[in-house]
């Protein structure tokens, strides 16, 4: 995917590729390229994540090899991330396939954006997703942690309300991470470092204070 393909127009980017396995990676650098040069590198992480299930996508459902485009658009508190295609076929989430591949990545897109959709076209169809870069991702960010926690409390056999349902998602806190940290050293990453890019996205957003 040659970089010279990037068109860019104030806040807009757009990078045709091929649905291949191996543009998938290039165009999660190219993505993170664009963001920097916009000033957001802390959206990095969470767009890679969503430029890689879309592109992917493309090559298990359309076909590999494949044309397809990539469009990215900043506008105020939102990022906008579009992949076009020549396929009319609509994704659809359901219950009933969040455990098949297709479906574990559509609600994982549904999980971290705040909002996606499919828009047919006169040649296709474009899926896109939108992912909060203000107030609103930590807002997001505080939902998510909320969940995690309540479904923590329940496994762990707690059920609490009012001052101990507050006083048991506390300590529910420490004891999810520190058994995320028993996870990673047990995936071979370093404890250590996973909590220094935690801390390093957390001051990047403001904390609690954007």
């Amino acid at each position: 995917m040659p970089v010279n393909r990037v068109r860019e127009h104030r806040h807009r980017s757009v990078l045709p590729f091929r649905a291949v396995p191996a543009e998938v990676r290039l165009l999660r650098q190219a993505t993170a390229a664009q963001l920097g040069r916009w000033g957001m590198p802390h959206a990095v992480e969470e767009t890679g994540l969503v430029v890689t299930e879309l592109a992917t996508n493309v090559i298990k459902h359309v076909g590999e090899g494949t044309a397809a485009t990539l469009v990215l658009e900043w506008a105020g508190e939102r990022l906008r991330v579009e992949v076009h295609d020549k396929s009319h076929s609509v994704p659809s989430l359901s219950a009933a396939d969040r455990d098949d591949e297709c479906g574990r990545g559509l609600h994982l897109l549904a999980a971290v954006t705040v909002g996606w959709g499919t828009v047919l076209t006169s040649i296709g169809k474009s899926v896109w997703c939108e992912v909060a870069l203000g107030p609103e991702r930590t807002c997001r960010r505080l939902v998510r942690a909320t969940a995690a926690l309540e479904n923590y409390r329940a496994l762990s056999g707690m059920a609490q309300e009012g001052r101990l349902r507050d006083a048991a998602l506390k300590a529910s806190a420490v004891e999810l991470i520190a058994d995320l940290l028993h996870w990673t050293a047990a995936c071979g990453l370093d404890p250590e470092d996973v909590l220094d890019r935690a801390q390093m996205h957390y001051e990047a957003e403001g904390g609690l204070a954007a």
